[in-house]
């Protein structure tokens, strides 16, 4: 074999703006670099020089900020950026990735035109490969998705791949997706293009100069110490890539940023002997677990093994990212997959095999936002190999977040606060990235979960409910049951069961939403986030009322279901609230809020010894008494009759068996009948142990959250970070009776949602009900699902389930008015989605679907059959 080493910064020292650079940044000697004097201070200081970071400091000079330094330990673009296969993909699977992809395809198009240096962009398009029909299906749903958003692309035959790239072994293949504007590009070239035109708008650069640590005062940054000295600034950004973690722990105040390393293997091979056009389509077979691209005239090809290599770095402990060493036994069943695919190779020449480090991180997603604990450190890292891909919108992104507040499109999905300490452990990533690598390329069907890193958090029923057949899924490190299995069921066939379609599942859950409707069941929903806030006079009142948007100044004993607003009126916390006292509240929030509610209380809170905020989570199990029997157990439970004379109030404290202290609360997060018990955790298992013992004869019986699942989307109870996000008002979801308009009162978001009553929606919640969906026959809608209203493009599902009441699918999704003319947003009115006539893209197949804004009225009422079920007034009131 021929070996060369790879070079892809050919054009540094003579690309147009580089000569106005200190000289670190022009090739000079180290020794000269040591030379150059930092700024004593900066607005922002930004800690990478790879695509991540120039992106950030060139989105933020174009809003601008100018007084900006961007610090690189080595030279700019020669970390993981200089290795980058060069590949720009926008077919994802998140709507939030498709659009970072999206924009930054569009940006490094126009980058050589506006900085003068050369990227080495062609567009080449891509073709998604499948061998299995389950992969062609997963196709589908994203083609549709890319349709909808103005990205094209299509489904096509293996003979249309086979004309699209005629080397390629076709016969295998039950179809492909066609992208034809996703490209190629030197990935290190478009950093310096970056780096280029933000130094043209003012940004300073400094290459071989290290971040030691970042200075924190009072929970804020105020600067930043170098191995050159010192910068005082206001805002830091971490772009570090496979250092982040380290770097985030390396401050006075640890912060958390969870990615590791794996090795990254891909070929080069010289020119085939009738050299590929510049123009040849990438290629990406998943299912065989490798990408291929042109490579001047030859190929470039890499992949995800099933047994990837993390590297166990401690430290910074290279300046520079080398060529790490070439392993062609690991290597080897990558090579095999490209000689299927690419038969005709067997003879070509192999220049080199590049091994180097990607980071990846534990849910495949990307990290970004500030810190949940320290005010102006902001983090954009961990890639999962797309950071060409994601690099141009995910830079702007985080800019509009650090310039404004907040991004213009909802990110929760890859906010750094979705993670907590418990995902930090060095042990726990390097076993999940050994898991996230393979899976970039694994088919994944709706509700996989991680096998790795499991069993973190529990609850202490966690044995008891896994002895009587409990599966589990896993929510912010949290295993919670997803239903039951009976004893007659094949275990090992349902743990295996992955399909777009009825899942083998279907009947357990059903048994389970059964016992809800017409007996009792018992769900451990112990891993809610559960907050104390305490005064010693009235603080925590006045403090809520300016944080919630309901009334919270209710009598003692009273829960209000409310959420937390930022000032445009989006939900940055959905919850509900009971007065202890007059001077306590205890907060109940969804699982994954955890991290972002503290972190969004402590920071609009002024806490000290009269105002106490406490993390009771793990205080309390909790245990989710559905049904209408839900009444019959807890009165023989507590030896007291649960009527409106005696449990006036929506909250109280009682005794269960020998326990006391219980905090009860009547609601189920389901619209059914039924309490929520908050137990002491020393006394989870003995009061498990009563209700089930009382509930026999009730007919009471374990459930899981697939369960609750259906029962809360049949009834139109919307979850935050599935329905809700930050973008979602309450006067879009139909919770403006939630808002405190008439008080007098302010809160955050007031102003915003004054405006917005005023001058109308310009979206709306919606409840689709499927007509002419076969359950047994079709694929199942799951989330993301074009919404189609009158033939023309509405809106997205958030998300799905099957009624088993009504027995047909629900889904809830968001209503938009795009004008047919200009594509520009439009008022929509209870009547704008009443007249429409609607369907739901499955996969690019449509089914037709009626609206409502209200849920079923029916479903309050105890009939069972379909016929009984009035379907015939969908389109609401």
């Amino acid at each position: 074999m021929f070996y060369r080493l790879l070079s892809v910064v050919q054009r540094q020292r003579t690309s147009r703006g580089w000569q106005n650079w200190p000289s670190a940044r022009s090739g000079a000697s180290a020794a000269e670099a040591h030379s150059v004097a930092l700024p004593a201070q900066a607005q922002v200081v930004i800690c990478g020089g790879g695509i991540m970071g120039t992106s950030v400091a060139y989105h933020l000079s174009k809003m601008g900020w100018k007084d900006i330094v961007l610090l690189e330990q080595g030279r700019l673009a020669a970390g993981s950026t200089r290795f980058c296969a060069g590949i720009i993909s926008t077919a994802r699977h998140l709507g939030i990735e498709q659009k970072m992809a999206d924009y930054s395809n569009k940006l490094y198009q126009q980058l050589e035109q506006e900085t003068g240096i050369q990227t080495g962009y062609i567009r080449t398009g891509s073709i998604f490969l499948a061998q299995t029909q389950d992969r062609l299906i997963s196709l589908k749903r994203i083609n549709s998705r890319l349709n909808v958003i103005g990205i094209p692309s299509e489904i096509i035959s293996p003979k249309k791949v086979a004309e699209l790239h005629p080397l390629l072994n076709v016969h295998d293949l039950a179809g492909a997706m066609h992208v034809p504007e996703d490209a190629v590009v030197s990935s290190a070239d478009v950093a310096l293009a970056l780096a280029s035109a933000a130094s043209q708008n003012g940004v300073q650069i400094y290459d071989r100069t290290s971040v030691v640590h970042v200075m924190i005062k009072k929970g804020e940054v105020t600067g930043v110490e170098t191995d050159k000295g010192q910068i005082e600034c206001q805002y830091f950004v971490n772009c570090a890539g496979q250092w982040a973690y380290e770097l985030g722990l390396s401050n006075e105040e640890p912060i958390s940023i969870p990615l590791h390393a794996c090795e990254h293997f891909y070929l080069l091979t010289r020119p085939l002997e009738t050299p590929l056009q510049s123009n040849t389509p990438n290629i990406v077979d998943a299912d065989g677990r490798i990408y291929i691209r042109n490579w001047q005239g030859g190929i470039l090809s890499g992949g995800f093994e099933k047994t990837p290599k993390p590297i166990f770095t401690e430290g910074k402990n290279q300046l520079e990212i080398h060529n790490l060493q070439e392993d062609w036994d690991h290597f080897e069943p990558l090579l095999s997959s490209l000689l299927r695919r690419m038969p005709d190779l067997e003879t070509l020449e192999i220049m080199k095999l590049v091994n180097c480090p990607e980071t990846f991180t534990p849910d495949m997603r990307c990290i970004m936002g500030e810190s949940p604990v320290v005010k102006g450190y902001f983090v954009l890292a961990g890639m999962n190999s797309a950071g060409l891909s994601f690099g141009g919108g995910a830079g702007r992104y985080l800019a509009e977040w650090m310039v404004h507040g907040y991004p213009s499109e909802n990110v929760w999905e890859l906010d750094l606060k979705r993670f907590g300490a418990l995902q930090s452990s060095r042990t726990f990533l390097r076993h999940r990235v050994m898991e996230v690598m393979p899976l970039l390329y694994e088919l994944k069907v709706p509700r996989w979960d991680f096998q790795t890193g499991r069993q973190l958090r529990t609850s202490p029923l966690y044995d008891r409910l896994d002895a009587q057949g409990a599966r589990w899924m896993e929510k912010h490190g949290f295993e919670r049951p997803k239903y039951f299995v009976p004893p007659d069921k094949d275990l090992l066939a349902l743990e295996q069961s992955k399909t777009f379609y009825k899942p083998d599942w279907f009947d357990i859950v059903e048994s389970e939403v059964k016992c809800c409707k017409e007996a009792v069941c018992v769900i451990d929903m112990s891993s809610f986030t559960k907050f104390e806030i305490t005064s010693t006079g009235d603080q925590a009142l006045e403090s809520l009322q300016y944080l919630f948007s309901n009334d919270l100044d209710v009598p003692v004993g009273h829960i209000v279901h409310t959420g937390m607003l930022n000032e445009g009126g989006g939900y940055e916390n959905d919850c509900s609230i009971a007065r202890l006292n007059k001077r306590s509240f205890f907060m109940i929030s969804p699982t994954d809020q955890q991290v972002h509610s503290w972190a969004w209380l402590k920071k609009h809170m002024q806490l000290d010894s009269n105002l106490l905020l406490e993390d009771v989570t793990w205080k309390y199990t909790a245990l989710n008494l559905i049904g209408p029997r839900a009444v019959d157990v807890l009165s023989e439970l507590s030896y007291a009759p649960i009527t409106p004379d005696h449990f006036p109030s929506l909250f109280c404290k009682m005794s269960v068996g020998y326990a006391n202290g219980i905090r009860v609360m009547s609601m189920t997060h389901t619209g059914e009948p039924g309490f929520m018990l908050y137990i002491p955790i020393e006394y989870a298992l003995h009061v498990y142990n009563e209700v089930m013992s009382v509930g026999q004869k009730y007919g009471i019986r374990n459930a899981g959250y697939y369960a609750l699942r259906s029962l809360r989307i049949e009834k139109f109870f919307a979850f935050w970070g599935q329905d809700l996000n930050t973008l979602t008002t309450p006067l879009e979801c139909g919770r403006e009776s939630r808002v405190k308009f008439e008080k007098g009162l302010d809160f955050i978001g007031r102003d915003a949602l004054l405006q917005q009553r005023q001058n109308g929606v310009y979206k709306r919640l919606a409840m689709f009900v499927l007509d002419d969906h076969d359950t047994d026959l079709d694929l199942w809608p799951w989330w993301g699902e074009p919404i189609y209203r009158n033939g023309l493009y509405a809106g997205k599902t958030t998300s799905s389930a099957y009624s088993y009441t009504l027995e047909r699918h629900v889904c809830l999704g968001f209503v938009h008015n795009f004008s047919e003319d200009t594509g520009e947003e439009q008022v929509v009115t209870a009547d704008f989605i009443n007249r429409g006539e609607y369907e739901i893209d499955i996969a690019g197949q449509r089914f037709q679907a009626k609206a409502r804004l209200y849920p079923v009225a029916s479903l309050y009422t105890h009939k069972r059959r379909k016929e009984d079920v009035e379907l015939s007034d969908l389109h609401g009131k």
